[in-house]
């Protein structure tokens, strides 16, 4: 055998071994053996994807159920015969402006016992500001539907019938805080129609309406003054400034003389 032949040989007897000692890899299955497995994990990586959005969804209409316990005050119904105990489960009812003790009275709200004798006007405040819904959504009512040519007593009793389904009347407990008030031109304030009283209000009539609530005996009490024709306008404004003032002047420790003379200022 040459030298060639010989070679060529031992060639062949390495491949052959080393066919027989590693296996053979086939690098197209290999890839394609890649591509599926990246494929599966697309594929989970995906429906972990879809699992995820739908529990975010599924969250999402969980808190829209949650907050349709409680329609609020734009679950009313027109006329007002919803109770607001109804429309705001639980208490919650609107909080107002809450003002915070400032200089020498913070002590006020950092004191232990002093913040243990607010708990227990808790109570209270619950009742206000129920008794404040109720007038709201009655006032909303109110001033939208009355129309010259009504008679006093219909609107005095458009205003307490709202009042009393809204507060669930039982007497002592809940109620109108004191007979409404329908007072017309000169009539400053403080005018009730009697049963009966058919007097009709006028396209040149200014008319203020005054009416309160009551829960527990804690009253909310509020007025205002309508006025159908334009000239008369001025004249509201000034007063719904004069208004605004008063409230914006009012406060923590705040002395009625000052907030009066503010409020007279403006007038």
């Amino acid at each position: 055998m040459s030298i060639a032949e010989s070679t060529a040989a031992q060639g062949d007897l390495g491949l052959a071994e080393k066919s027989l000692g590693e296996p053979t890899v086939d690098n197209n299955a290999n890839d394609a053996d890649k591509d599926s497995d990246e494929d599966d994990g697309e594929e989970e990586g995906g429906e972990a994807e879809a699992a995820q959005k739908k529990k975010k969804k599924n969250k999402k209409k969980n808190k829209k159920k949650k907050k349709a316990a409680g329609l609020g005050a734009a679950g009313q119904t027109s006329p007002p015969s919803i109770p607001v105990s109804q429309l705001f489960p639980n208490n919650s009812y609107p909080m107002g402006q809450i003002c915070e003790y400032v200089d020498d009275n913070k002590y006020r709200t950092t004191s232990e016992e002093m913040r243990a004798k607010d708990r227990l006007n808790e109570q209270q405040l619950t009742d206000l500001r129920r008794a404040a819904e109720v007038h709201r959504e009655v006032r909303q009512y109110v001033r939208g539907n009355i129309r010259p040519g009504m008679d006093l007593t219909t609107i005095a009793e458009m205003v307490e019938n709202g009042t009393r389904t809204l507060v669930e009347e039982r007497g002592f407990e809940a109620g109108i805080g004191f007979p409404t008030g329908l007072s017309i031109n000169h009539c400053a304030a403080h005018y009730t129609p009697n049963a009966g009283d058919f007097v009709e209000v006028q396209q040149d009539d200014v008319l203020k309406v005054d009416f309160g609530v009551h829960v527990n005996g804690h009253i909310i009490d509020s007025a205002f003054t309508l006025a159908w024709n334009d000239r008369y306008k001025p004249l509201l404004d000034a007063v719904k400034d004069a208004t605004n003032t008063g409230v914006r002047e009012a406060g923590i420790d705040v002395r009625l003389g000052d907030i009066g003379a503010a409020i007279q200022e403006v007038m």
